[in-house]
Formats: structure tokens, sequence, C-alpha cells
């Protein structure tokens, strides 16, 4: 194994000559691969094309590394500025100002890495897909071989239930389907055969091919190996993932663009005073201090702290909503999604087959919403049956009879195994042969209590040619009939409704001719039917003394079942909350057209002009402008391959949208990672596409993405409150430093005290902004808005109005506090320093209540944000008086015990901010959000 261990990196080349074999005939396929299907692969033959091929696994990945995961969080604008103003402070010999930035790069680091590294995969998505065994010939023997060790040439034995380990030619082939929606997002089984096809068909069109990662759902066969591990359908896709890099995200740019303004800033403020200084006279020593304490002063140190704590706090509060996130920045990317492309198979719907109605001849009873079969609740007659079958005198118990009746007859004929209690995901079988039993036994018709009365004697399983099956069964269904065999049929409505010459009333009770009228009026309300996107078999039965040579003439139509993939619970008023939001939810799925509409119409999506299939949609990308115009106001697009759901993302970003993608198959990965928000389904979503995603819906439901949008709306109201909130206080250190400096004051901050500013009594209010719920921070009201542009910055012009005003408030209130602190008894330099020192932090602490909701009283009208502040606030104030009291922290920051007038001073200083701010946002002259 040593060789293909080592051809691992390099993905598999296909050994098939042909370009398609879904084209040629099986002989022929086989031939080219050099195998005999009857023997298969000798062994020595099998060894020495795995050491050509390497080993059959979807892609050569590796999982993320750790310390990747930690590394990343070193990159950024901020983080590379702290670690400019730390090299400064180093290189000035300012060890304990190095030593405290770079602590807090450290912190910073700690709290993404440990955050982030939860949500990092520890094994390799794609290679979990694949089925870990199957089933081989070999030397003529049956083996059961690892997966990863299939070749092409391998003839593949395979049955209901297994999983298909890589892409094969079918050679024979009974009854075969398989579930294919993972890869190409069919909602429904197809069936598969050996008949060679058009060369042009499409991967859901593809009958004589099996392909890794789906699930044969029915029937067997046997197939031979053409493709394995990057060269199968699968790896093509794994290698559309790793080609659709994922773009930044727009907190990203905008905290980027935040940290080269406070660049700017620094230099120009730190050379205008440098110059000014030396052209008053001033000592190098002086003019060192004042330039790092400006540095110190300009930058938020606690910015990237805070950001990332408010992140993770987003990311536990949506864990709690079963979100699961696996990028920090992508929590606040929901907030500015502005385009929702969701799935439909699995996303908007159950994925799972329910039988939505029956017709049966005295009426239509309908599924009710989430709500088992209830004759009770039928709608008697609401669309009428054919005429010539609907008794004058047909009553509601005539129709439970016909339910009854029909749903005895639907859970006879099948073959598969719904254990009692179980969900229909648990049995094993046909999907519509699952949906079929759960409708009978939510009606109280249990499979094994009807067999125990009517034994199966026979099975005529179903033919892809004849679309029908039937099961015989001993006994008499109506006492008096004489009839000794009882058969049970169903299949493709024109089949059944051909070979019937009667029709079977209320319950088997009464039974009338069926004539030419009344059977066209049947296949037309099968046509109805179908035309909505449902899937529509006919039930049928028939009597006789002795089982017949054919089950399938003389029959006797029962009533039509249709069966729909229905919507989950709650998908239509979440579409609706997005509208009310401002965001488009459109759906791209490779299903069908009918069935995408009606799967729009049910859930509330704008259609827009009709559904677009694959075939349009490539048109139009290829129309030039006009055509992608078009394209862009599509609302439901259908048969849409991988490729094509990725361009589509790429058409809406170009357009400046924020574009979230939903999915749970792999053949929405690509999207899922090119997409500004990638979400993924955590319970029916494959492993490729929640590797892919940057959120994972633990509970798939789709309303869940809306709580997330919500979150994040909410998220980056918070971070943009504390931007300004830390740069107000940022701003008034680097204006008390450079108006003191300039009018020839001595320094009023020393850099380390600057750095407690920043590092301690800001950081903690900082914190409590974004801290509480996101109905505490108007996250519901902003449900009521559209989405933020995807170019508005961090901070609009009111924002730094405001970061201006509160700035300049601070600072003419700490430089008077510092010049009169000059004037107390005793006083001198360090009194007033001292007095700068706590009339600034105190003011800063205090000035939080500042940046609440415009208009809100101090006591607040958000209670458990409030308890966040106050308990910041108060804190804060602890700790301050505590550096001022001990004799350790008071020599290190280069402060005095003060008198009770400098205590007077500060405690007037300290407030007198918060008053002012107050004063101004209730004569409505300082607004932040």
């Amino acid at each position: 194994m040593a060789d293909v261990a080592t051809r691992r990196e390099s993905p598999a080349a296909p050994a098939y000559g042909g370009e398609a074999p879904w084209a040629e005939t099986a002989d022929a396929v086989a031939c080219l691969l050099g195998v005999d299907p009857a023997a298969g692969l000798a062994g020595a033959d099998a060894l020495e094309r795995l050491r050509r091929h390497g080993e059959n696994v979807a892609a050569a990945t590796t999982p993320r590394a750790w310390w990747r995961v930690l590394l990343d969080q070193f990159k950024g604008a901020l983080v590379a500025l702290l670690a400019a103003a730390a090299a400064l402070s180093a290189g000035f010999g300012e060890w304990a100002e190095a030593g405290a930035i770079l602590a807090v790069l450290a912190l910073n680091a700690a709290i993404g890495f440990a955050t982030q590294l939860k949500a990092v995969r520890s094994v390799e998505a794609l290679r979990r897909l694949g089925a870990p065994t199957a089933r081989v010939r070999r030397d003529g023997r049956l083996l059961v071989v690892p997966a990863a060790t299939l070749v092409p040439g391998d003839v593949l034995i395979v049955e209901a239930g297994d999983l298909v380990g890589a892409d094969a030619r079918l050679v024979k082939a009974s009854r075969l389907e398989a579930d294919e929606s993972s890869l190409t997002g069919e909602s429904v089984p197809v069936a598969k055969a050996v008949a060679a096809i058009r060369r042009a068909a499409e991967v859901h069109e593809r009958a004589p091919m099996l392909h890794m990662g789906t699930a044969v759902t029915r029937g067997a066969g046997e197939a031979v190996v053409v493709a394995t591990g990057a060269a199968s359908e699968l790896g093509r896709v794994g290698r559309l993932v790793g080609t659709a890099a994922p773009p930044g995200t727009p907190l990203e740019a905008r905290l980027a663009g935040l940290a080269h303004r406070l660049l700017w800033l620094t230099l120009v403020v730190a050379v205008t005073v440098t110059l000014t200084g030396i052209g008053s006279g001033k000592g190098w020593l002086v003019l060192v201090q004042t330039a790092i304490a400006l540095a110190v002063a300009t930058v938020p140190e606690g910015l990237p702290v805070i950001a990332t704590l408010t992140l993770a706090g987003g990311v536990r509060r949506m864990a709690r909503r079963n979100a699961l996130v696996n990028r920090l920045a992508a929590v606040e990317t929901l907030g500015a999604t502005s385009v929702i492309i969701t799935d439909k198979t699995g996303t908007l719907t159950e994925n799972r087959l329910r039988v939505a109605q029956m017709w049966l001849p005295s009426g239509v009873v309908t599924l009710g919403e989430g709500g088992p079969l209830d004759p009770s609740a039928a709608r008697v007659g609401a669309v009428p049956p054919p005429p010539a079958t609907q008794p004058a005198g047909a009553t509601e118990t005539e129709l439970d009879a016909e339910l009854r009746h029909a749903l005895t007859l639907a859970a006879l004929c099948v073959t598969a195994e719904l254990p009692a209690g179980a969900e229909p995901g648990a049995g094993v079988g046909d999907p519509l042969e699952l949906a079929l039993l759960a409708a009978a036994r939510d009606a109280g018709v249990e499979r094994a209590s009807v067999l125990a009365r009517h034994p199966e004697l026979a099975q005529e399983s179903f033919d892809a040619d004849t679309r029908l099956m039937a099961t015989v069964h001993r006994g008499a269904v109506a006492e008096g009939t004489g009839s000794d065999v009882w058969m049970a049929v169903k299949g493709a409505p024109g089949e059944v409704v051909s070979r019937a010459v009667e029709v079977v009333a209320a319950g088997g009770g009464r039974r009338e001719p069926l004539t030419a009228a009344a059977r066209e009026l049947w296949l037309e309300r099968n046509r109805e039917l179908a035309a909505r996107g449902w899937r529509v078999l006919a039930l049928a039965e028939r009597r006789a003394a002795a089982p017949p040579p054919s089950p399938y003439e003389g029959l006797a139509l029962v009533g039509l079942v249709a069966l729909a993939d229905p919507p989950r619970a709650g998908v239509k008023e979440a579409v609706a909350r997005c509208r009310a939001a401002g965001i488009r939810v459109l759906m791209a799925t490779g299903d069908q057209a009918v069935t995408a509409a009606r799967v729009a119409e049910e859930v509330g999506l704008d259609g827009g002009a009709g559904v677009l299939d694959g075939r349009a949609v490539a048109t139009l990308l290829e129309g030039g402008a006009a055509g992608r115009r078009e394209l862009a106001a599509a609302g439901v697009l259908a048969r849409l391959s991988p490729e094509q759901k990725l361009r589509l993302v790429e058409l809406h970003q170009e357009r400046g949208d924020v574009v979230a993608m939903t999915g749970d198959g792999v053949n929405d990965a690509p999207a899922l990672r090119r997409a500004d928000i990638g979400v993924a389904m955590g319970l029916r979503g494959t492993e490729v596409a929640r590797e892919a995603a940057d959120m994972v819906l633990l509970d798939d439901a789709f309303p869940t993405i809306v709580a997330a949008v919500e979150e994040g709306r909410a998220i980056f109201e918070s971070i943009r409150a504390f931007v300004v909130y830390l740069l107000s206080c940022n701003l008034s250190e680097v204006l008390v430093i450079g108006v003191a400096g300039l009018a020839g004051y001595p320094l009023p901050l020393l850099p380390l005290q600057i750095l407690f500013l920043n590092l301690v009594t800001d950081v903690l209010p900082a914190l409590a902004l974004g801290a509480g719920r996101g109905d505490d921070r108007g996250g519901a009201r902003s449900m009521t808005r559209p989405p933020r542009p995807a170019d508005e910055p961090l901070l609009a012009g009111r924002h730094w109005r405001s970061v201006v005003g509160y700035g300049s408030l601070l600072t003419t209130v700490t430089l008077g506090a510092f010049l009169a602190a000059f004037r107390l008894p005793g006083a001198t330099t360090a009194t007033a320093v001292t007095v700068a020192f706590l009339v600034l932090a105190l003011g800063q602490v205090w000035h939080v209540f500042n940046m609440r909701e415009p208009g809100a009283a101090a006591s607040g009208s958000r209670p458990a944000r409030d308890g966040w502040l106050w308990s910041a606030a108060l804190t804060c104030s602890a700790v301050l008086g505590l550096a001022v009291a001990l004799p350790g922290p008071r020599e290190l920051l280069g402060v005095e015990l003060l008198g009770a007038g400098g205590w007077a001073l500060v405690a007037v200083g300290g407030l007198l901010p918060l008053l002012l701010g107050r004063l101004c946002k209730a004569l409505g002259l300082g607004r932040v959000a």
C-alpha cells in the first residue's frame, strides 16, 4: 500500500477509454475496461490498477490543521496595527507597554482559536461520504472489500440499502432505483436500466449509471466501475468546491478599512506634534514619550478582543438556537445578507414523500398539514370525482370506507418495511412505498394485521415496462363473494385505468362499470395532479376463485394517490419574514421544474416570470448583459448543475448582493463555499455540504436562518456601537495629549496609563454593549428594515460626528480638570496627571451609557443590556479606585493619592461627560445609531 499512499495527493485518472459510458453498450464498456462481468477482475490485476490509479477517495484534501486555525487569528489589519505599536514601544525600551499589547494579541488569538476550533472537522468530509465497504466479483468469487480499494473494471454487486462506492456502468438491473438527491437534487428515486442512452444526457438522466455516494433504494443490479476517486462525479464536484474560494466577510473588510484610517491618523498626529515640539526646543526624551503615547492612544487595543468576544457570544446564542457557526465573522455577515439562494430538497421541503391527496369515487381526502390522514377531516367532494362513478347519495361514511379500503390495498401491495412506530425515514425500501405505509398506519391500517387476515400467496414485482406491481393474497374481501383470492395492484395511472373495467365504491360494497367517459375523467385528474409536480399512482383490485395467469386483466379501479415532498414546517412564515426584511429568497434546485413551481407556490416564493431550467440558465449566462439581468430577476430555477449554482451565486455577488446559499447535498457544496455565507443542513446534509458551509443548521429548519439573520443584524449594531464608543475614547486620549503638547503643557497621560485605559476601563463597558440577547439590541426591529448596503462603511458620517463630538467632550472636561488640578493646594505635575487620568478614565467608563438607543433614560428600557452596562461601569470604577489605593499599581501607573479637593474634582469631571451627553441626546444633538 506504500505506492498507493504516495499517489493520494493527485487526482485519480479515469481508466475508461470512452467519454460517455452511458452511451455505450454494457458489453462495449466491459471490453474497453478489459473485464468479463461474469468473472470480474483477477486479484493481481485489481492490485496493479490500485497502484496505478490510487485509492478511491473523492478528494485528496486533508483536514484543516489546528495550527492553521491558530495562524488565522493573527491575520487582519487591526492585528498588524497592534503589532506595530508593540514593536514601536519595544524599540524605545518601553517593555511594559510592549508586553501589555502582546498580551492583548495573545488573548484575542486564544479566544478566536478556542471558538473556531470547535467547528473544524477532524476527518475529511469527502472520505466519510463514500461507502466503507463494497461487494465485488473478483476471480469469479463474491468478495466484500473496502470501498477505498475499488478500481476501474471492478464488478459491483448492489441491492436495496447499499451505498454506491464508485461511478459504475450497469450490466444487469432488476427493478433498480437509486436515491441521487445528494448529488443531483432529484427528490425521488431514479429508475435505472441497462440500455444505452444519448451521449448528451445530463447526470440526472443517466439511467445506465450508478454514482459514487448515492444509495440504492430498490431492486438489485451489477455494474462495472468506470471512474473512482477524483475522476467520479462526486470527485468532480469536490474539485469544484476547491476552486470556489470563499470571499472575505464584510466585517473583515470594514475593520481593515478602519485600521488603515487609524494608521494614517496616528502618523499625522505624531508627525505634527513631533515637528511642533522640535520647533519649540523640547528634548528628544519628551518627544519620544509623546510619540509613543500618541501611538498607543490612537490604536484601540481592546477592539480585536471585544469584536472576537462579541462574535463568540453570537456564536453561543446561535448554537442555542440550533445554528452552528464555523467562522466567527460569518455571524455578522448574516446581518448583511440581501439574497438567500436556497436548495429545495431537504431545505424548503422535508426530503421524504408523503401522501398529499387520495382521489376516491365518493370524494377527495386531503392530508392536513403535518397531521395524519383523518377521514373525519376530509373535504368530501372538494374536487368532484368522475360523474359516472359518483352516486347521488354519497356520504362521508362511504368516503371513510373507501379510504380504509384503498389504504388496505396500499399496505398490501409493497415490498418496503416500516417498523412499528418508526418514521418513514427509518424504514427500508422505496420511499414511495414507505409513504403509503405511513399513511395507512396513520389511518389505523397496520400491514401486519392485514397480512394476518390475508396472507400473501405470490408477488408480481414492479416491471419497468408495464409500470405495474401486484400482490396475491388469500381470503375473500367481503362475506358471500365466493372469492378465495384477492389481488392488490398499484402502478402508473395510465396503465391501471386502461386495464380497469369497473370502479369499486363504498369500500368494496358497490361496483360500477367504468365507462369510456369516466375513464377519461380519471385520466384527466391524473394529469392535473402530475402538473402540480406530484407523483401519482393508481390503486386497483381483482378477485378470483384461483390465481389467474395475469393479475392485471379485468381490474376494478379503487382510486388515485398523489404523493409530494411537503414543505417543512415554518418555511412559509420564514420566507415572509425575509421579504419583510428586504431579503430576496430564490430557489435553485436540481429537481424538475413542475415540482419546483409547486413548492415555490406553497412556501410563498415569488416565481417571477416562471421557472427557468438548466438549459435556459445556460443560455442566459452566455447571453450577455441582458441575459444576466433576466437571470438575476428569476426567482425559481430548476435542474441546475453544481456549476450553474456556483455561477448563480457569483452573478448576484457581482451585482453587489451579499449572498447566503443554503443546501444539503454534494451538488450544493461548491456554491456553499463561494457564497458570502454558506448554510448547510445538519441532519439531512451530507458531510461535504457541512464542510463547505460557514454555518450548519442542527435542526435543518429554514426558520433558523431568519433567526440567525436577526442575530447578525443585532451584532452589527452592537459592533457599531462599541466601535463608536472605543474610538471616541481613543480620540479623547489623542486630543488630550496632542492639545497639551501643542500648548506646551506637561504630558497629561503616560503611555502605560493609556494602555490601562484601553485594556481595562474601556474593554468591559465595550463588552457590555455587545452582550445580551438580540431583542435587547433591537434585532427584532431590524427585521422590518432592508439590509444595509454591502458597501456601507462600519461608521457612516453620523457615527464619525458622534465620535468627534463625544471625543471632544471628554477632551474638554479632562483638560479642564488637568488645568484646575494645578490650582489645588500643594499640587504638583503628578497631582495634575493623576486627576487627568482618573477624570478621563471615569468619564470614559460612564460615557458608555451615551451609546444606548437615542432617548433612553438612565434607567433604560433595555433591562438585560442595562444590567451589563451597570455591572461594567461599577466594576471599572472599583478597579480604578484600587489602582490608586494600592501601592503596587499606583507606582506602576505613576499616580499618587489625592486629597479631598482632588477627589471632588475627579467625581465632578468623571460624571460630567455622561450628563452633558444625555443632555445632547435629549435635545436631539447626538445620535449613534
